[in-house]
């Protein structure tokens, strides 16, 4: 069998899991979701911290919820790596220094994941598990909570109510995500994914030197940061390192793991406002996207030119030999099209074209199918954008859902669009203006250019993953990718709160003959084009002194 067709099968056999779970899962978060009944469990959290989960909260409300919860995990998550040299089973690791701790304290809260230090000579069993294992957790947690409550936003009418943050969250850990990670965890064990707390082993020399490694809570650490598109890699080489991901068969298994519920929420979405094929419009443009996506970053990696890669069978450079160029080409895409940044190989090593796939997977705002929440509510908004554009194009105010899109509701959407990328470019900006940040390129020209642009892009939206030749330890890079970190989760979810509020206000709009069928084909089609043109002209500039740069002159 030929690479080609085994990456091609490989993705089929990922199509059919998907497709299998699709609607189970969607429908069973809809029911927990919609439920007004609390587990046990539930209410000891609750009365543990002192929350009262019945009590609505209009938007306001929500989000200083959604703040309060997320700035307290960061301090916590501080606090825990300044004090890991003091820690039980530190395994002998310093405490992290003041910046870096910040740095990584944000990007777990922040569902980002950005490491700038090696995992397995940093971080002991305790700030593994008690601080970055929890927070891949419920950081899931909180970015499925806000798409809720802006489909709440769609499903309501004539209330400014979205339902109970601490309600959302708890529900979100305990009926979804630990279930979830429970099963996957005794699935990768089974598969040979390493899951103990061992100290460090010294397993013989190695050029020279004596090589060790130290065990870990890996396969449950590994189940949530692929299940909750976190990404945290408990080992440097994260998905390519073999306790981590040992056989294309768990390589498969992750990817179908970071995809499922990203891509299962548009059928929650469909069940909670009451017309499924509205969640099967937002599902038909995600999928359309990350195919094409796929196939395109296929060709481009199997595409390859000169005898020492077609004797390889493609670009092998910085990939695993046990995964290939397909199946390594479908977890590329499939981590930057969601806000996993989990890797299985070296981005950096991919070709120009490929390196950008990915970095463009990232600027579409990870959406196709997204993270854990932030996918679902980036392509709402984006389908409000299509709308509008409809709008324009007859002279008719633009709908959807029954809700009328007037000047508040794009204004929101415009704010959430702006956002991101201004953080990306004015950061990618000052880091090639100034002359530190420059000190930690590898690379010089369009390559080192597209590490520092990558580098930001991951940041801003909370991807986590990449180029990784650049060396991003430093106090300049662990401040301000924290700062992106930080203001891209954050902001965005500002505006999207305060746009649930304002739909849930609304009375419900009648459907008449002139209203737009936004559960046809015809509307994915323009939410695809409305997706590329709004990305494409924004971040066009960047990517050609970058990527494309590097990709035509290769």
């Amino acid at each position: 069998m030929g690479p080609v067709l085994a990456g091609v099968l490989q993705l089929l056999a990922l199509i059919v899991a998907l497709a299998l779970a699709y609607t189970p899962l969607g429908t069973y978060m809809a029911r927990v979701y919609s439920s007004d009944r609390h587990w046990r469990v539930e209410r000891w959290i609750y009365k543990g911290i002192g929350a009262d989960p019945d009590t609505e909260m209009r938007w306001s409300a929500y989000l200083r919820g959604v703040l309060a919860f997320s700035a307290a995990g960061v301090l916590f998550l501080y606090l825990l790596q300044r004090l890991q040299g003091v820690l039980p089973l530190s395994l002998g690791f310093r405490s992290i220094d003041p910046d870096q701790a910040f740095d990584t304290a944000a990007s777990f809260v922040t569902n980002t994941n950005w490491q700038s230090y090696y995992g397995e000579q940093a971080m002991g069993h305790v700030v593994q598990t008690a601080g970055l294992a929890v927070q891949n957790f419920v950081s899931a947690a909180v970015g499925i909570a806000v798409a809720v409550a802006l489909v709440r936003g769609f499903a309501r009418s004539r209330t400014g109510e979205l339902g109970n943050f601490w309600a959302d969250m708890v529900r979100g850990v305990v009926r979804v995500l630990l279930p979830g990670a429970f099963l996957a965890a005794i699935v990768l064990v089974a598969c040979g994914v390493i899951q103990n707390f061992s100290g460090i082993h010294a397993i013989g020399q190695f050029m020279g030197g004596a090589q060790q490694w130290n065990g870990g809570a890996v396969a449950s650490q590994e189940a949530i940061k692929e299940l909750g598109t976190n990404g945290g890699g408990y080992f440097n080489a994260n998905s390519a390192h073999p306790f981590e991901n040992p056989t294309p068969f768990t390589n498969l298994f992750e990817i179908f793991l970071l995809l499922v519920i990203p891509f299962a929420l548009t059928r929650t979405f469909g069940v909670m406002v009451g017309s499924v094929r509205q969640g099967y419009a937002l599902l038909a443009t995600m999928a359309t996207i990350w195919v094409g996506f796929v196939a395109l970053m296929m060709w481009t990696e199997f595409a390859h030119h000169g005898p020492a890669l077609q004797l390889a069978g493609g670009a092998m450079e910085g990939k695993e030999v046990r995964f290939g160029v397909g199946s390594s080409s479908i977890f590329a895409v499939s981590t930057t099209l969601t806000s996993t940044g989990a890797v299985d190989s070296f981005h950096s090593s991919f070709t120009g074209l490929g390196g950008g796939i990915t970095m463009l997977g990232i600027m579409l705002g990870e959406i196709a199918p997204g993270g854990t929440g932030s996918g679902l509510y980036g392509m709402l908004i984006m389908a409000i954008v299509a709308v509008f554009i409809a709008g324009l194009m007859v002279g008719r105010t633009p709908e959807y859902l029954g809700k009328k899109i007037g000047t508040r509701e794009i204004k929101l959407a415009a704010c959430y669009i702006l956002v991101t990328p201004a953080l990306v470019l004015v950061f990618t900006a000052l880091a090639m203006a100034l002359p530190t940040p420059a000190h930690s390129m590898t690379n010089g020209g369009a390559h080192g250019f597209s590490e520092i642009l990558y580098a930001y892009t991951s940041g801003a939206n909370n991807n986590g993953s990449a180029f990784a030749g650049l060396n991003a330890d430093t106090q300049w890079f662990n401040t301000t990718l924290g700062l992106a970190m930080l203001l891209g989760r954050f902001l965005p979810m500002v505006f999207v709160l305060a746009l649930a509020g304002s739909l849930a206000g609304q009375r419900p709009v009648p459907v008449t003959a002139g209203t737009l069928r936004t559960e046809k084909p015809l509307f994915t089609g323009l939410l695809v084009g409305a997706i590329l043109i709004s990305t494409g002209l924004t971040y066009f500039p960047a990517l050609a002194l970058g990527p494309l740069a590097e990709g035509l002159a290769s």
